[in-house]
């Protein structure tokens, strides 16, 4: 491995690259900067030009997954347009297909202790993502009676709830806890059942 030091081209990138592999391989608190610049090819040294720290860099990774994951729910919503129903499932199915495809990034944000309120960048893009799917929630439940309605932030806060929930036990393969139905299925019958319970889809017959 050729040591670049400080002439490295893109040597942010490359040291949040490193700590995406090195997260998804020994989590949040398992790898050292050390370990993040060897693997990108740099001095331990050249690390401090860019990052404070490993908290730092992580807080980087779960920035940048957050940007991905805002434009993610963003795409499913305006694909299930202009069926309220179809926009608001398609975001809960949006949040497993992003666990899946950038486990990196969703540890990073979700599981390394990381606040969001770490700085104000982090917060707004947080809050750019989850506001789509309060948004969906909140279209959803304009076909709910007024005196019935719930709030939209706790609608889209149990959806939430639920599709961390199936990511977490069963998407992610946890020790000990293999679901005998694929995740997607998990989800998509716990989101009937709540939809059900508010009356915005038919009963089984």
């Amino acid at each position: 491995m050729v040591k670049r030091g400080y002439h490295h081209g893109n040597l942010r990138q490359a040291l949040v690259d490193a700590a995406l592999d090195l997260i998804r391989e020994k989590g949040p608190t398992g790898f050292t900067l050390s370990e993040a610049a060897k693997q990108a090819g740099v001095t331990p040294a050249a690390v401090y030009r860019h990052f404070e720290g490993r908290e730092d860099l992580i807080a980087e990774a779960a920035l940048q997954g957050y940007e991905i994951f805002a434009d993610l729910m963003q795409y499913a919503y305006d694909k299930g347009q202009p069926s309220d129903l179809a926009a608001f499932e398609a975001t809960g199915r949006a949040y497993l297909a992003f666990a899946r495809k950038h486990p990196g990034h969703y540890i990073a944000m979700f599981e390394s202790g990381i606040s969001v309120n770490r700085t104000p960048e982090l917060a707004a893009v947080a809050r750019r993502a989850w506001a789509v799917l309060e948004k969906a929630a909140a279209d959803l439940s304009r076909h709910i009676p007024p005196e019935k309605r719930p709030p939209a932030a706790m609608f889209s806060a149990h959806i939430w709830a639920l599709s961390h929930g199936v990511v977490e036990l069963f998407a992610r393969n946890s020790p000990g806890t293999q679901s005998p139905f694929p995740p997607e299925d998990l989800l998509e019958t716990g989101i009937g059942v709540y939809l059900r319970g508010l009356g915005l889809i038919a009963p089984d017959s």
